[in-house]
C-alpha cells in the first residue's frame, strides 16, 4: 500500500498544552514507505543486519566516550528531559525516558531486535536523544503529543496478555484516533503500533528540548535517513518539524 507521507505528516500536532510545559521542544518527525521487509529482519539476504550490529557497535563506544568520568543522569539532553518528566508528574527514577533507559544498556550491550529498530535505537544512543520508531500503516489517522485526561485507551500487555491501560491525567502522551501510541511522551510504546518484521512504512520521532541545538537534531535525522535509505530499494522519505510558534505544515 502507497502512503501519501506528506498528508500523514501534514495531519501531525503538538498541542498548546505541552509547549506551555516546555516552550524549547521540538519533534522531528521522520516519515518513510517503501522499506523491504527482507532488509528489515535478520534472516534477510541484504547484509542489513551486519551492518545495523556495526552501528550497535559504534554507539556503545560512543556512549562510553561520553560517559567517562560522569553519570548518565548528568548528560545535558538527558538531565532535560528528567527535569520535563517532573514537570508532569513523572518520577525520571522510575520511568525513563527512552535514551537515558539505553544509555544505561550501552555498557552491557544494547539490545538486537531487529535491522530497522536496531538503527533507530544506535542513532539514539550516538546522539543522545530519544528517539521513536513505530509502523506507519497501523495508525488511525496522524499522531498527536498531548496532555492526557486520563480516560484514554492504552493497549499493552502485562505478563504476555494483551491489557487496555490509561495515561494519568496531565501526562504528556502521543496518541491517534484509536488512543495512546506512547505513554509519557517517550517512555512506553504501544504494541499497537509498534515495528514488526512485515512494516514498510514507518515513523520516527526525534524528541529534542534544549541544550540540544537544531543543528544536532537535523544531524541525528540526517544519519538516521541515511541508513534508512539503504533498507530498500524505493525507499522514501519525508520530514517535518514541530515547534512553538510554528504556523502550520512546512
Amino acid at each position: 500500500m502507497t502512503v501519501d507521507l506528506r498528508e500523514f505528516l501534514d495531519g501531525a500536532q503538538v498541542e498548546d498544552a505541552v509547549f506551555a510545559l516546555r516552550p524549547d521542544y521540538r519533534a522531528l518527525l521522520l516519515a518513510v514507505d517503501g522499506l523491504t521487509p527482507a532488509a528489515t529482519t535478520p534472516d534477510g539476504a541484504t547484509g542489513s543486519t551486519h551492518d545495523a550490529d556495526d552501528l550497535l557497535v559504534a554507539a556503545q563506544q560512543a556512549a562510553a566516550r561520553a560517559l567517562e568520568g560522569r553519570a548518565v543522569e548528568d548528560l545535558p539532553h538527558v538531565a532535560a528531559w528528567r527535569d520535563a518528566y517532573r514537570a508532569f508528574g513523572a518520577k525520571p527514577q522510575r520511568t525513563r525516558n527512552s535514551a537515558e533507559a539505553l544509555l544505561r544498556r550501552a555498557a552491557s550491550g544494547l539490545p538486537r531486535v531487529n535491522p530497522l529498530t536496531d538503527v533507530y535505537n544506535a542513532v539514539s544512543v550516538s546522539h543522545q536523544i530519544p528517539l521513536g520508531g513505530e509502523d506507519l500503516a497501523r495508525y488511525a489517522g496522524p499522531p498527536r503529543l498531548v496532555r492526557a485526561l486520563g480516560t484514554e485507551p492504552f493497549a499493552t500487555t502485562a505478563d504476555g496478555q494483551p491489557v487496555v491501560e490509561h495515561p494519568e491525567p496531565g501526562e504528556v502522551v502521543w496518541c491517534d484516533d484509536e488512543g495512546v501510541t506512547c505513554r509519557r511522551w517517550n517512555w512506553r510504546q504501544s504494541p499497537r503500533t509498534g515495528l514488526t518484521p512485515t512494516t514498510t512504512s514507518a515513523l520516527f520521532v526525534l524528541d529534542a528540548l534544549d541544550p540540544l541545538t537544531d543543528a544536532q537534531l537535523d544531524a541525528a535525522a540526517d544519519e538516521l535517513a541515511g541508513h534508512l535509505a539503504r533498507l530498500g530499494e524505493r525507499v522514501r522519505l519525508e520530514r517535518r518539524l514541530l515547534r512553538a510558534g510554528d504556523a502550520g505544515p512546512r
